[in-house]
């Protein structure tokens, strides 16, 4: 997981502090998370899913499939 969450970012030509900056954290912790010195908060994991318009299952490296999946109806629907 941690590799692709770095290789998404440097794909996108964007640096830790900017990632950091969306998630509200330091530059510091950000990089804790890319080397795996940290595990990643679940609602931190579901912004970057978000943001890079994916699957947290992709972050995970649980699948192959860059797609995020659909929504679904939410509960009070």
């Amino acid at each position: 997981m941690y590799k692709r969450i770095r290789d998404m970012r440097e794909d996108r030509d964007l640096r830790q502090k900017d990632i950091a900056a969306y998630l509200n954290c330091s530059q510091v912790c950000y990089s804790y998370y890319e080397m795996g010195k940290r595990d990643i908060p679940t609602d931190l994991l579901i912004r970057l899913a978000e943001y890079y318009h994916t699957s947290v299952d992709y972050l995970l490296e649980l699948t192959d499939v860059p797609v995020p999946y659909p929504r679904g109806k939410s509960r009070n629907d």
